[in-house]
């Protein structure tokens, strides 16, 4: 049996509290308890020992949300790793700046995939940065994009914060110059970027963990951006998931319909957590 090394060790204790954090507590059957004790014995395969695929000649970006790291997608990247696919997870200083500032690291990053086949897997801002680097840029080897929890309308809760003084104060001290403009009014960044026209699927939550979600969003939302606001013209596919803003790209369910998506182009509307399991297990 191997041992772990200490940087395995700690990947492997972060991605666990991760995926179990992902949860809700409708997930809790029996069903749902092999199923994670299955997820368990495939993390335990990717940081104990079995070998990926080798690399297929397709790179994946991976970007980070607002105040997040490059740890906060692990998961993701432990299971693209596991199909073969040759990953960039790299983090990025989210608050230091306007998101015009920001879009400078998309370039870079797409440039580590070379010339291969390049798409990206995004959380929250990341994805806005990916539409803002795309609409100046696009280059031959694009693939597709999936994005988790985009606020591509903005957030009412920027709007909230917004409204007076202190929450004013809050947001750019806790986010940084970029969590102003995440607004909903036609004149915020979300609202001035461009319709798509690459090969994008969204995925939504709709378990709101942050109590001022149901307060503040109306109709379904993951606690920070409400399932509307994640959509935008000239999607290919759109799929609503239980999965919070903050722990969404976890779930077990997203995982397998990222790559669904990114082998595909489509999401399976009809995905079990046990085929969910079953997908992330099989070898490609």
């Amino acid at each position: 049996m191997r041992v772990l090394s200490d940087g395995q060790g700690l990947k492997f204790w972060c991605l666990m509290r991760q995926v179990s954090g992902s949860l809700t507590a409708r997930d809790f059957t029996p069903r749902a308890f092999l199923a994670a004790a299955r997820l368990l014995f495939f993390a335990c395969m990717l940081l104990g020992g079995t070998r990926a695929l080798p690399a297929r000649a397709e790179c994946v970006i991976l970007l980070h949300g607002l105040g997040r790291s490059h740890a906060s997608l692990w998961a993701m990247e432990m299971v693209l790793t596991f199909h073969g696919y040759r990953v960039v997870n790299e983090g990025y200083p989210s608050e230091s700046g306007p998101l015009e500032g920001l879009v400078a690291h998309v370039g870079a990053m797409f440039a580590r995939c070379g010339g291969d086949v390049t798409h990206f897997v995004t959380h929250s801002l990341g994805g806005l940065l990916v539409r803002a680097w795309l609409a100046e840029n696009r280059p031959a080897n694009l693939g597709r994009v999936v994005m988790l929890a985009p606020p591509n309308q903005g957030t009412e809760i920027v709007d909230f914060l917004l409204s007076f003084a202190f929450g004013r104060e809050l947001i750019e001290r806790l986010g940084g110059p970029v969590a102003k403009e995440l607004g909903t009014n036609q004149k915020t960044t979300p609202r001035m970027l461009p319709p798509v026209d690459f090969d994008l699927g969204v995925i939504a939550g709709n378990v709101p963990l942050n109590p001022l979600g149901p307060i503040l969003i109306d109709g379904p939302n993951d606690g920070t951006v409400s399932v509307e606001s994640t959509k935008v013209p000239g999607m290919a596919d759109h799929i609503v998931l239980p999965a919070s803003h903050g722990l969404i790209m976890n779930n077990p369910l997203v995982l397998a319909e990222t790559l669904h998506f990114l082998q595909t182009g489509r999401f399976d509307h009809t995905m079990t957590l046990e085929q969910a399991l079953r997908l992330l297990l099989r070898r490609p």
